[in-house]
């Protein structure tokens, strides 16, 4: 199965293929070289320029993506793309000079990539005037693409780190919000055993010590413990069922903003007002468990979820692949569950590519 990518994955796609623009402008090279010949120039002296071009082109690239993976710096592949780029502005050809400054941007300090970018431009047009004058165009030209090469690259990088940065903290945030309901039901089982449990030894020991000369007393206080003790039980049942239930709106909003996440256009229409609670709890894991199905084993693109009169219906198109009966965990469990309680669960592939999943349950 193809994992569904996600939005740092096309944030990371954007930023590589906007970088690779960069390179895109250094086939103009290719023209330039077919000008010079048809005005005199050997094919063969161009073709090995062209040859010296491709191969800066490739390290370029090379190096960007290296960049994005914030690795360490390919010090041989930078070197190796100067010394072609040197060897290029013999020619003197001036397109290979922007990608490998932006290549090297990403490693160096910006006010070297500054002074770098600078001195490229005032050696090469030095180069030209000393060979056949100056000439602006050349000039103006090459400080254009310099500098929109660089900044572009380096402004990629900063947007690449930030989207980065936001999907760290999104993670953070959910991995707060699952410690923080650890820590609430810890407090909570402490505010209601800690007492319970000194009443238990306090009580204990009283009976331990009228055993010999009251045993009447002892055993009275001995009922007195197992009534405490049920008691107890009863509390912790009660606050482990409520923190087993469901919350069949926040589930709703919840699944809602994760198909939303993996670009799944979700449409929710739900009146819940008057389900019991029972049967909240249980849509509510019904639509979990069909929004892990609908991001597991499809390419939704749209996804529809309606409940009306306790009955759920929950359709996707996008579905991939032949759809068989249901996992022994997951649809399959699930439809027991609904079945213990009095209502029908059904799963099935419907014409247009949809998925239809279906449950009914008293309200």
């Amino acid at each position: 199965m193809i994992r569904r990518a996600t939005k740092l994955d096309k944030v990371r796609w954007l930023v590589v293929y906007t970088m690779d623009f960069v390179v895109l402008v250094s086939v103009f090279g290719y023209y330039d070289l077919y000008v010079r010949v048809q005005i005199g120039m050997s094919w063969q002296l161009a073709a090995g320029a062209a040859v010296l071009l491709l191969a800066v082109q490739v390290l370029t690239m090379r190096s960007f993506r290296v960049a994005l993976r914030e690795g360490s710096r390919p010090t041989a592949v930078l070197v190796v793309s100067g010394v072609l780029t040197a060897l290029l502005s013999i020619f003197p050809i001036m397109w290979a000079h922007p990608p490998w400054l932006s290549a090297l941007a990403p490693f160096v300090r910006r006010r070297t990539i500054i002074v770098l970018s600078v001195a490229s431009i005032a050696v090469l047009n030095l180069y030209v005037t000393l060979a056949q004058g100056f000439e602006p165009q050349f000039f103006v030209m090459q400080s254009v693409l310099t500098a929109v090469s660089v900044g572009g690259v380096l402004a990629n990088l900063w947007l690449w780190r930030a989207a980065k940065e936001a999907h760290e903290g999104q993670d953070a945030l959910a991995r707060l919000a699952v410690s923080e309901e650890r820590l609430r039901f810890a407090r909570d089982l402490n505010d209601l055993l800690g007492q319970s449990l000194v009443d238990v030894a306090a009580r204990t020991a009283d009976a331990e010590r009228a055993l010999r000369t009251d045993p009447e007393a002892a055993a009275a206080e001995m009922f007195e413990v197992r009534d405490l003790a049920r008691t107890s039980l009863r509390e912790v049942r009660a606050t482990v069922q409520s923190y087993r239930a469901l919350d069949l709106d926040e589930v709703l909003a919840s699944v809602r903003a994760v198909l939303e996440a993996a670009d799944v256009r979700c449409t929710v229409r739900a009146e819940t007002g008057t389900l019991t609670p029972e049967t909240r709890t249980l849509l509510a894991t019904v639509v979990r468990e069909g929004v892990t199905n609908v991001l597991k084993h499809s390419k939704a693109e749209r996804c529809t979820i309606t409940i009306k009169d306790g009955v759920l219906e929950m359709s996707n198109d996008g579905v991939s692949g032949p759809v068989g009966e249901h996992a022994q965990i997951g649809l399959a469990g699930l439809a027991e569950r609904v079945r213990a309680a009095g209502g029908t669960l059904e799963a099935r592939p419907v014409p247009e590519g949809r998925y239809v999943l279906r449950a009914a349950v008293p309200a």
